[in-house]
């Protein structure tokens, strides 16, 4: 199943309300943004090394946690930028970070939680050099946006591995998991 990344972007930015108003009020903070990544990555690695599962993971490799801290800097940034005004490169990047995650198990109940610490932490900074609600409320939404595409990129690639080891078709597995759904209670 591949996913067409600027189409999902799209209807991500419709379902969040995710404004040219709102990319306007990023891309004017964006100096700000950068300014504050840096410890946004210390509370977003802070929070996942407490995890005993997630410190493996961000630990598994001699400066791991440094890359990881680089790769969140740029990331943050970005969300500020928009790259090409959050465009096919934008979702591109976030399509391929989702992977990334997948591919060292990094599942979403991790990454939600650790998330909402970030966009914790950054309403506190706002709220105390007296930034808008409008910038918090358009932060929101593109984290949201991304976290989405993390959360998209698990599902796409776990139904991809089904479909290819077992043959079956899209519709079956569908049905398969509406069935299985139907029957929890």
């Amino acid at each position: 199943m591949a996913i067409d990344t600027l189409a999902f972007m799209t209807t991500m930015e419709n379902r969040f309300g995710f404004t040219a108003e709102d990319k306007s009020i990023l891309q004017a903070n964006a100096a700000w943004g950068e300014e504050i990544a840096a410890e946004m990555a210390a509370h977003f690695y802070g929070y996942l090394g407490r995890d005993a599962e997630m410190n493996g993971i961000i630990n598994a490799t001699e400066g791991r946690v440094q890359r990881l801290t680089d790769t969140f800097i740029k990331w943050f940034g970005e969300m500020f930028t928009g790259i090409d005004n959050w465009g096919a490169v934008y979702a591109q990047r976030r399509w391929q970070i989702g992977v990334v995650h997948v591919k060292v198990g990094i599942q979403p109940q991790h990454i939600v939680p650790a998330m909402s610490t970030v966009i914790n932490e950054v309403a506190k900074r706002l709220k105390a050099e007296g930034k808008s609600e409008e910038l918090k409320d358009a932060l929101g939404r593109i984290c949201m946006i991304d976290l989405a595409f993390i959360e998209q990129s698990y599902v796409d690639i776990s139904a991809s591995a089904v479909l290819q080891e077992t043959g079956w078709s899209s519709a079956l597995l569908k049905r398969l998991i509406s069935t299985g759904a139907a029957s929890i209670n």
